[in-house]
């Protein structure tokens, strides 16, 4: 009997409810008033004040650079190299794989002082050497994760938990973008991408819109970005406008800010089948830029490659680019690794600081070069190799209101622990956001009866690397 009152109620009844849904959505079109195009979740806004910096490309380096072969020079670690750490300073003291009490490792290279300012850097990095008066060094960073997945994450979301609002994220939901034809938030991978995944770039609890969007290197940028077989643009067009049509009717009901995000992704992703293939095409850029960022194929996926593609992104209103390079993991064979790596990134690296103070960018653009902590000055690995150390480490920006030429903090004399001017986390997003215009204090978003913030409860504002 069950059987059969189900069969008769999809017969006899499905066409009946069916044309009740259907008069029912007939009827309220009629009578409702007419709906306005949903306003873009990523439309330009004004900042809480005047910032110093518009937009922002972010070299993620992700892997942990060992500041001391790269950013701080350490004499005395060299002269005890192959001692014993003192035991005071083990106290408490929490590594993510070596025993504390291993023996120090001086650094790999020579280091010497470069421009006016005097910026000691290594040999391994002469591209950057010729910034040594535009970038701001950092050399008093302190992180609490010790493993790569939590430190990068907690980098770039202000902790070390999965699903927060990345610092990319957060930018974008205070300030919006200026580019209407691509995302405002764009991440380009070279290397092995990063331990943190996607949560390093994701939107968390804010609306999807904010989220970083992944540009792949070959074959279209984006997923899915070419028509399929038999779709023409008109067809497109047609089926993209009757979608919008019934999503402005829901959003009209429900007023669900994901209904107006939903709006626009099908919209920017019309727009970006155009856009995007022209801004992955390298051809037209001139043969002295391709040599000045080392790009020897424009077909080929690299970080030097990426560089240049974040100069464009940058030059056509994307708020917000991210570059993730993951190659810095040196537990061992560090002295032929690390001069790999910096090999493959420095000249990049330099080149697009110099593009952007070429081409009028750089006093608003803010450049963040950094990883998610530093490496131990004690060994591992045999006698070429170094630990994941979170109580010191180095980075630098450059552009945006930071102060060029500057060195701000200091480390011991081994390189382990911040001797002045120590710079969270935290406060370093504090920073950042206010170079933005942003106050991190009033940068929030409420959820659940709470008001999220990127600083959470911390962050201070480092004055001392500002303009």
């Amino acid at each position: 009997m069950d059987d059969v009152s189900r069969r008769w109620f999809l017969r006899d009844c499905g066409v009946g409810l069916g044309s009740i849904a259907l008069a029912s959505l007939a009827n309220r079109d009629a009578t409702a008033a007419p709906t306005t195009p949903a306003k873009s979740p990523l439309a330009p806004r004004s900042p809480h004040f005047a910032g110093k910096a518009k937009r922002v490309v972010y070299l993620f380096h992700a892997g942990a650079p060992s500041h001391l072969e790269l950013y701080d020079y350490k004499p005395e670690l060299s002269k005890r190299s192959g001692q014993l750490p003192p035991a005071e300073l083990l106290k408490d003291y929490r590594a993510a794989f070596i025993k504390p009490n291993s023996a120090l490792l001086g650094p790999k290279y020579k280091f010497q002082k470069h421009g006016q300012s005097g910026l000691e850097l290594s040999e391994l990095l002469p591209h950057t050497a010729r910034l040594a008066d535009d970038i701001c060094l950092i050399r008093s960073m302190q992180t609490d994760a010790v493993n790569h997945a939590p430190g990068q994450i907690l980098m770039n979301t202000g902790t070390q938990q999965f699903g927060r609002p990345s610092f990319g994220a957060w930018t974008l939901y205070g300030l919006g973008s200026e580019s209407d034809d691509l995302p405002g938030y764009v991440v380009l991978t070279s290397a092995k991408g990063t331990s943190g995944g996607a949560s390093n770039y994701g939107c968390g609890f804010l609306p999807t819109a904010y989220g970083g969007v992944p540009f792949r290197s070959s074959g279209d940028p984006v997923l899915y970005l070419s028509n399929p077989t038999g779709i023409d643009d008109t067809a497109q067009r047609q089926t993209l406008d009757g979608l919008r049509r019934l999503n402005e009717l829901a959003l009209a009901d429900l007023g669900d800010p994901e209904v107006s995000a939903r709006i626009q992704s099908y919209e920017l992703a019309y727009r970006l089948q155009t856009s995007a293939p022209e801004l992955m095409d390298l051809a037209k850029e001139p043969q002295s830029v391709l040599d000045e960022y080392g790009i020897k194929d424009i077909k080929e996926s690299t970080y030097a490659r990426n560089c240049l593609l974040a100069r464009r992104l940058l030059e056509r209103g994307v708020r917000f680019v991210q570059l993730f390079h993951e190659a810095w993991d040196q537990h061992a064979n560090l002295t032929q690794q690390i001069k790999k790596n910096a090999g493959d990134t420095d000249q990049a690296s330099a080149a697009l600081v110099s593009d952007l103070k070429r081409l009028g960018l750089l006093d608003d653009t803010l450049v963040v070069w950094s990883g998610e902590f530093g490496r131990t000055p004690m060994v591992q690995g045999g006698n070429d190799g170094r630990d994941h150390h979170n109580r010191c480490f180095s980075m630098w920006l450059a552009g945006g209101g930071v102060k060029g030429g500057h060195t701000h903090g200091s480390s011991d004399d081994l390189g382990f622990n911040v001797a002045a001017d120590p710079v969270h986390v935290h406060d370093l997003n504090a920073t950042l956001l206010h170079l933005l215009g942003l106050d991190h204090e009033r940068l929030t978003f409420r959820l659940q009866g709470r008001d999220y913030r990127l600083t959470d409860v911390h962050g201070r504002l480092v004055k001392g690397i500002l303009a």
